[in-house]
């Protein structure tokens, strides 16, 4: 039996290696693909790409990784000049969203993934959370990530998946405000929204912590088994990004 595909949403940014320097290139840290091969999958990088979601079609799951924030206009906001959007992956990431969801393939979201997740289901975000809390312990400083307890609302989704879990780690300076159509279903200890879900699927699921980097990155595992125990036939992927309108998928 062949592992189960799941896409990563991939960055583009500038890197270094060998004798270049500042080459923009298409990069998702190891971390994701480590927990995903880990956990018995195959994984898959998306660049960002609006023009379709049709890979969707030979996937079996979706991971939207974390990185920079949404851009506010997704959300009806105007921009704080800390937000650092990349509307390239907003539009790709969307594209992909309402591809796998147009195919009811699994779907899960880390930190930025999360939130973009929420702005797809009508939500909103706070763009700095230091502003709303008082303090940065959800990102203590550059590349040092934070540590918090975390509870889920017994019997979701994130609480199955997260049995036993009760301290994550964090690097983000934006959140979830609104979750739109989502239940929010985990909390850190200061209120902020640590997950969420739509509990009419059997697995759309956001973590606002980075699992990847987790000795047992439970979530990743459990979206790989979720991709291997859902496999549709084959499908037609009927998508639009605007809003997220979907078509259920067909199997033959």
């Amino acid at each position: 039996m062949r592992r189960p595909l799941i896409g990563i949403s991939a960055y583009v940014e500038p890197a270094d290696w060998a004798v270049w320097r500042g080459v923009p290139a298409v990069l998702v840290p190891e971390a994701y693909v480590r927990a995903v091969t880990a956990a018995g999958g195959r994984a898959v990088v998306l660049p960002p790409d609006d023009e379709d979601g049709d890979v969707l079609a030979v996937l079996d799951g979706l991971l939207l990784a974390g990185g920079a924030d949404v851009a506010a206009q997704r959300y009806g906001q105007s921009p704080d000049p800390r937000t650092e959007p990349r509307p390239d992956r907003d539009a790709g990431e969307l594209t992909l969203l309402a591809a796998a969801l147009a195919a009811d393939l699994p779907v899960l979201g880390v930190c930025r993934g999360m939130q973009l997740l929420a702005v797809a289901y009508g939500g909103t975000l706070h763009q700095h959370l230091p502003d709303v809390l008082g303090h940065e312990g959800h990102r203590p400083a550059p590349g040092v990530y934070g540590s918090h307890p975390v509870r889920f609302a017994p019997g979701s989704l994130a609480a199955t998946v997260l049995a036993g879990v009760d301290r994550v780690n964090s690097y983000h300076h934006q959140a979830v405000a609104d979750p739109g159509r989502l239940a929010v279903t985990g909390w850190a200890g200061d209120g902020v929204v640590e997950a969420v879900e739509d509990p009419d699927r059997p697995f759309v699921l956001g973590v606002q912590w980075h699992p990847e980097n987790e000795p047992d990155p439970r979530p990743v595992t459990a979206l790989v088994r979720a991709a291997a125990g859902a496999r549709p036939g084959p499908r037609r992927v009927d998508a639009r990004a605007d809003g997220i309108a979907v078509t259920r998928s067909t199997s033959t």
